[in-house]
Order: structure tokens, then sequence, then C-alpha cells
């Protein structure tokens, strides 16, 4: 029984070692693919990044800036940014100003843009603060509304839904911003509005849940915040509308733990079948 309890209690002191001090500053890049049935000329390359929680333990300035590299490694037309740059109250985490913060992501380059929305910590901190610090570095904030791509595919809308969890969603309002046939890309910051997403929908991204931090094996998300179930807090979210990834995100909230949920940027390719 001594020799099971010291296996047991090295086994836990390793998994919190992991837990806490390596996995939450763990950064990966996930390369996805999507066909896209009906789609005519070259392939588009979104690049996404989420919940990047400036300021928490793993998750300062050194990690933004590895982060701003690695979007920017993978020459995407688009990038995607939707929401929670900054902190509230995560364990041995400081704060980072707003104007730093947007400071880093002045160096993303993408022929399509840079667009962001906001998540529910940018609105605890000051929503207008932070829209206005990203604006100014030429991020363009979407909030509830949509704007014209001209891609050489033609032109596709991106749409841009408020953050859920503050109450300040409204997928009525973003998608109605687009034309009526108009084939879609949607950033929102929280999941829980994926089941309002019209079947024209080509791809649809979000964050907000971490992917739960902590995932266990068999089980997944131990904890999801908002209104989404657990089954919606990382991948490809199974019965949506439309195709719709969510992603780990960079940053930790609460406790800057992760297990078997590595922080990660997203570089997706769509296309036709053959490109894809």
């Amino acid at each position: 029984m001594k020799r099971l309890s010291l296996i047991v209690g090295g086994t836990l002191l390793l998994l919190a070692g992991w837990s806490f001090g390596f996995e939450p500053g763990w950064l990966q890049q996930r390369n996805l693919t999507l066909a896209v049935a009906d789609w005519s000329g070259p392939p588009l390359t979104i690049a996404v990044a989420a919940d990047f929680h400036v300021g928490a333990p793993h998750a300062g300035l050194p990690m933004l800036r590895k982060v701003v590299d690695q979007l920017n490694a993978g020459s995407p037309d688009l990038i995607l940014l939707p929401g929670d740059f900054v902190i509230q109250g995560v364990l041995g985490g400081k704060a980072v100003d707003p104007a730093q913060i947007a400071e880093e992501f002045a160096r993303l380059k993408a022929p399509l843009g840079v667009y962001a929305t906001l998540g529910n910590h940018d609105w605890w901190h000051d929503g207008q603060q932070v829209r206005q610090a990203l604006e100014q570095k030429g991020i363009r904030v979407i909030e509830n509304g949509a704007i014209p791509l001209p891609t050489a595919s033609g032109k596709i809308w991106l749409v841009g839904i408020g953050d859920d969890m503050s109450g300040h969603a409204r997928p009525d309002q973003a998608l109605a911003a687009a034309p009526a046939d108009a084939r879609l890309i949607v950033m929102m910051h929280d999941p829980a509005n994926a089941p309002d997403l019209p079947p024209q929908t080509i791809v649809a991204f979000a964050g907000h849940t971490h992917g739960g931090q902590v995932r266990l094996p068999f089980f997944g998300a131990l904890i999801t915040p908002g209104r989404a179930p657990r089954e919606h807090a990382y991948g490809w979210i199974p019965g949506a509308p439309a195709p719709t990834w969510v992603t780990s995100g960079i940053g930790t909230s609460i406790l800057p733990v992760r297990f078997n949920c590595p922080p990660e940027t997203i570089t997706l390719r769509l296309g036709g079948k053959e490109q894809a």
C-alpha cells in the first residue's frame, strides 16, 4: 500500500506539473482543410486564433509574439481573431493594457485583412477601449455585422456575431447585414450561437470555451462556460447547420491550467475537393 501510495502521489505530482507548468505554454499549430462542393477558383487560407487572455501565466506578450509569428507563417489570405484579448482575475496573472496587445497584432498581415470580434472578458474590462485599441492598429472589429470579401473565388461575406455571455450577441442582425443568398464565413466568440447559422455558411469559427482547458479521455471538457453544451467545447461541432470549428484558444481563465488541451492557432484551407 505504501508503494502504491507513492506511485499515485508521484503520478499526481507529474500531472500537476505538466498541467500547470508546461502544457499552457505548449503552443500548437493545427492545419485543417475543408472541401466546398461548388468552390471555383484558387483555395482560400484562413488563420484563426482566439482567447488570448494576454497577461495570464504562460500567455504574456512573449506568447503573443509567437502567436503572431505563427499566424503570419502560413501566409493566410484572411486572419480572424474571435475575442477575449484581456484577462480578469486569473490566478497568477497580470493585466496588460489593450494598447500593448494591439501593438503586437499590428504585425499581422493578410491581403483580405485582419478582423476581430469582442469576447466577454473584453466587455467586462471595457469593450470600447479594446475595440479602439485594435482598430487604431488596422484590425477591424465586426460586432453583429457583415462585410464583403472580394476573394479570387468570388464575393464572400464575413459575418461577425457579438458575444453571447455578455449579452452582445445579435445573430439575426449580423446575418441580415449580408445578402440573403450570399455565401458566408462567420466568426463569433461563443459557440452558443452556432445553431443560428444559415446553410449558406461555408465555415464558422468560435472560441470562448478554451476547449474546456481540462479534457479527460473518453469524457471531453470538464467544464464549459456559457450556454453551449459540453460536446461543443472543442473541434468541429457535431450536428451544426454549417461546419463550425471551436478552437482551444491561447490563454487561460480562472486557473492557469491545461490538460489534454494545449493552446493552438488554426490554419484552414478552403477549396474544391481536389484542392482540399
